[in-house]
Order: structure tokens, then C-alpha cells, then sequence
């Protein structure tokens, strides 16, 4: 028999366009916003909403794993909501969201699905009469 090398597994850092996260939450808002998509750092760059403001200051008061219930699903995730959780909205009922590292610089409205996936079943309501008779295997 041949013996196994028993290699232990590095558990990898995150970095965020190769700054660790520590770096990144040191950095100002001007330097982070360079570092983020082209298309959220022009929303960044246009200036905050009063709901986006609100929300920033929330996310500064709140305590690591507090709840935070948002209608602004187009907020861009930055350094400071890091180990929140959020409620986003997603039209019917807020969706409860931990923020982690690797969703900086998405918008939180990717995280909560607005739609449903559909499992169709047997013909029902409104079905035509030649459809009622699908056979059932």
C-alpha cells in the first residue's frame, strides 16, 4: 500500500482587486469607488439618495448581525455593511441577507430574487377541454 501524504488546506484570504479586507475597509469612499465597476462607481459618483443616505447611517448604527429592512435593492454594497444583515425588499417580503466580503461592490438587490421559480402541475382553471385529459404517468 502506498501512504498518503495528509496536506492540510490553506483556507484562502479574500481580497478585493488584490487588497485584503482590511485594507479595503481602512480605504476612503473617493479611493474605494476606484476600485469598484465602472457602472456603480458612476451611480457612487452622481451622490447618494436621502433612502441611500438613511440607510448608510442605519448600517454605521447598528450593531454586527442587527437587521436592517431596505426598499433600496439598487445600493451599492460597500465596506461598512460588512457583517450586517439586511432585509431587502423583493417586491412581496423582505429577504434576510448576510453581508460577507465577496459581495462588495455588487447591489443588494442581486441577492434577494424578485421571482419564484414555477413547478406547473396538472391541468386546472381555464384549461381546455382536450388538455384536461393529459394522461398521468
Amino acid at each position: 500500500m502506498a501512504k498518503r501524504k495528509h496536506v492540510a488546506q490553506e483556507i484562502k484570504e479574500f481580497k478585493y482587486m488584490g487588497l485584503s479586507f482590511e485594507e479595503v475597509s481602512k480605504l476612503k469612499l473617493e479611493e474605494f469607488i476606484k476600485l469598484i465597476p465602472s457602472r456603480e462607481r458612476r451611480s457612487i459618483k452622481r451622490g447618494f439618495t436621502d433612502i441611500e443616505k438613511s440607510l448608510i447611517k442605519k448600517a454605521n448604527q447598528s450593531k454586527p448581525g442587527g437587521f436592517i429592512k431596505t426598499h433600496a435593492r439598487d445600493m451599492v454594497v460597500l465596506p461598512e455593511f460588512v457583517g450586517k444583515r439586511f432585509g431587502i425588499h423583493n417586491g412581496k417580503e423582505y429577504v434576510a441577507v448576510d453581508i460577507t466580503e465577496e459581495m462588495l461592490g455588487h447591489r443588494l438587490g442581486e441577492f434577494a430574487q424578485t421571482r419564484k421559480q414555477v413547478n406547473h402541475s396538472g391541468p386546472g382553471m381555464g384549461a381546455t377541454r382536450s388538455s384536461k385529459f393529459v394522461p398521468l404517468k
